[in-house]
């Protein structure tokens, strides 16, 4: 038997994060981002700050910068945008960047080319201890969302638990995704767990 835990689901447009040696080359020495939208995760946020993206195919203008700085530099994109720009990234865990591809990013002040740091991100749920314990869950663990729409309910498996004492309770899921389940903004959305 299953029962339910709703969660917040929220789809993840194509944004990068820069470490601050990047952000240094692009923006200038010393560049600090600033602050346009907090984000659900506690200390995340939305700059104003856009870079552009440069593949083999095509470029991405405008790409949001989230903060704060990063200890590697990782552009996040949707299978559909790879296939757009050009680049065969894989499906990983935010921050597992080594051996992926690169691209160019474009600043206001200068020019990097990255080495690494395309992927696309595996989707996944924050918790913090408080709301996983009592779940059973554990920090890495694979679980099953559901996510109900008049026309297109979806249930997608592989969602990996990141449990960390800096998180709270929500699921991200890429543009592909969610229109895959048509769920439009950000909805609430099931964890299915055995009783």
């Amino acid at each position: 038997m299953t029962m339910g835990y709703k969660i917040k689901v929220n789809a993840s447009n194509k944004h990068i994060h820069l470490d601050q040696e990047d952000l240094d080359t692009l923006f200038g020495k010393g560049y600090e981002l600033t602050l346009k939208k907090e984000l659900i995760q506690p200390g995340q946020f939305a700059s104003e700050e856009k870079v552009d993206i440069v593949g083999p195919k095509t470029t991405f203008k405008g790409i949001r910068v989230l903060g704060p700085c990063r200890k590697d530099t990782q552009l996040e994109l949707a299978l559909t945008d790879c296939r757009q720009i050009g680049i065969d990234a894989p499906i990983r865990e935010s921050g597992d960047v080594q051996g992926t591809p690169g691209c160019k990013i474009i600043g206001p002040k200068g020019e990097v080319d990255l080495e690494y740091g395309v992927i696309v991100a595996k989707r996944h749920a924050h918790f913090h201890p408080s709301q996983a314990e009592p779940l059973g869950i554990k920090d890495g663990q694979i679980l099953k969302l559901k996510i109900e729409t008049p026309d297109r309910t979806t249930i997608y498996d592989d969602v990996v638990a990141r449990v960390k004492d800096y998180y709270t309770a929500e699921v991200h899921v890429d543009t592909d995704e969610a229109n895959a389940a048509a769920m439009g903004g950000g909805i609430e959305g099931e964890i299915l767990l055995d009783e």
